[in-house]
């Protein structure tokens, strides 16, 4: 083992412009094309245009494009919810099977873990990594620290490790990203297989067997396997639990759900496991998207690549600070507002690789999620308007289906989403949740305010990473759990 790996220039340059000098019209550089921008600020100006010389017209399409969106969307969230509750689609390899497996056969792995001010928890990372059950001699893992964060640096240098670590010390240079990082540390990676790793991630110790192993019984398409984030301080507050059942929705019933319609997989952030040619060969990470992992899944199925869930599970420290959520959450609207403009640029193109579910999938996803979040902003501000002032023009804009439908989605679509809730905590043997899910439009407040966030951002500073602070936990409770 060395105490860090050379900078290499070659890696640099591979981080910050392989994607785009392999496919230069699939990279956040440019947030959106000249097209999109003369749409955009066409689009802007007719509305605002509208609002100030036919304000009634104006408001009644505005009104029905929102409600129809917001119908299509809860009703696609349910459905997916039923297809993943129903057919479990995730892959499963037991415990005997992954140790059974010979040690000969199991293909080298690649392990970067991308590390940005984590002092406080390089000690614990290492105890987690250490723990995984692997070969030493065919696992490398690459602890990725930034140059700017010499404190961070030193200590990992005098940290106890295990011979297969390494640190590499990424250039300082923009953009300042978990992708630009992980791009570099991919120019040193010598496994076939390679993941990615949280810095406060705990793995649990046979899931890179166990993903060898389904490798090995699934079909050659199928380029990325992602295994299952959990929280493991789920009861430390409200807002933990709130978090937790948004992802065992989306990690144990939304993504099995989406398997079953082909449509593109939005990988998390982490424990996304992947042949390191193929990952090469579509240009690794896109540096300047600030949520790289659901752009990579979208760019691997333009590439006609598959994604697979698989039911191992890592577990992460839930937010627990609203600041520091909404900083998080910001950055996820903004990198899936990126995503969709970078993908569909070229709608021609994505249709031929994707189709016409995929895109549509897509969309709800991809733009729904963050717009959506920012409407209902809108239109709670509008509702208190009605509540303390009775406007005359509301009896102009909401009337017959314009007022029938908007007031059935209040009362449906929360109870619905609500039992999606509940429904997740129990399926999950989580009780303690249930009624946490039962004040769930508390939570959307929040990610209201995360999605106007990121519309701001993504005008004003696309490639921005607002850094979300870790170690927030509280140990006795995550213990408890």
């Amino acid at each position: 083992m060395t105490d860090q790996l050379e900078p290499d220039l070659i890696a640099k340059q591979f981080a910050l412009d392989g994607l785009h000098e392999l496919h230069p019209e699939l990279n956040a550089s440019r947030t959106a094309s000249r097209g999109q921008v003369v749409v955009l600020c066409l689009l802007a100006a007719a509305i605002v245009f509208g609002l100030i010389f036919a304000t009634v017209p104006t408001a009644i399409v505005l009104v029905a494009i929102a409600t129809v969106a917001y119908t299509v969307t809860i009703v696609d969230r349910v459905l997916l919810f039923r297809s993943g509750l129903r057919v479990s689609r995730a892959l499963h390899v037991t415990d005997e099977d992954a140790l059974a497996y010979s040690e000969d056969d199991l293909p080298t792995y690649t392990i970067l873990v991308p590390a940005f001010q984590e002092s406080n928890i390089i000690a614990t990372l290492v105890d987690h990594l250490g723990a995984l059950d692997y070969p030493e001699e065919k696992i490398q893992i690459l602890l990725l620290l930034e140059e700017s964060d010499p404190e961070t640096v030193r200590l990992a240098l005098a940290a106890d490790r295990p011979d297969y670590l390494d640190i590499v010390v990424v250039p300082d240079c923009h953009p300042q990203t978990k992708p630009k990082a992980c791009n570099y540390g991919l120019s040193f990676a010598t496994g076939e297989l390679v993941t990615i790793y949280d810095a406060e991630d705990r793995p649990e110790p046979l899931q890179l067997r166990r993903v060898a192993v389904a490798f090995t019984r699934i079909p050659e398409t199928v380029a990325c396997i992602q295994a299952r984030l959990k929280y493991h301080n789920a009861s430390q507050n409200l807002l933990t639990r709130w978090f937790t059942l948004e992802y065992d929705q989306w990690f144990g019933f939304m993504l099995p759900g989406l398997m079953t319609r082909r449509t593109p997989i939005p990988l998390g952030g982490t424990s996304n496991h992947m042949w390191t040619d193929v990952l090469r060969s579509v240009g690794g990470w896109d540096p300047y998207n600030v949520t790289e992992d659901a752009d990579l899944g979208i760019r691997l199925a333009h590439h006609g690549y598959d994604t697979a869930v698989i039911d191992s599970i890592t577990l992460e420290e839930a937010n627990s600070d609203p600041i520091n959520w909404v900083r998080q959450r910001s950055r996820w609207n903004k990198g899936y507002l990126m995503t969709f403009l970078v993908h569909t640029r070229d709608l021609r193109g994505l249709y031929k690789s994707i189709g016409v579910t995929g895109i549509l999938g897509m969309t709800v996803i991809l733009a729904g999620i963050p717009l959506l979040g920012f409407l209902n902003l809108v239109f709670w501000m509008l509702t208190l308007l009605w509540i303390f002032g009775h406007p005359p023009i509301y009896k102009e804009i909401f009337v017959g289906p314009l007022y029938l439908a908007p007031l059935a989605l209040l009362v449906v679509g929360n109870a619905a989403i609500i039992y999606v809730g509940v429904a997740s905590a129990r399926h999950e043997g989580q009780d303690h949740l249930v009624w946490a899910a039962l004040f769930a439009p508390l939570y959307w407040v929040l990610m209201a305010f995360g999605s106007l966030k990121a519309i701001w951002q993504l005008i004003t500073k696309p490639s921005y990473w607002e850094k979300t602070a870790h170690g927030l936990d509280d140990d006795e409770k995550a213990r408890g759990e």
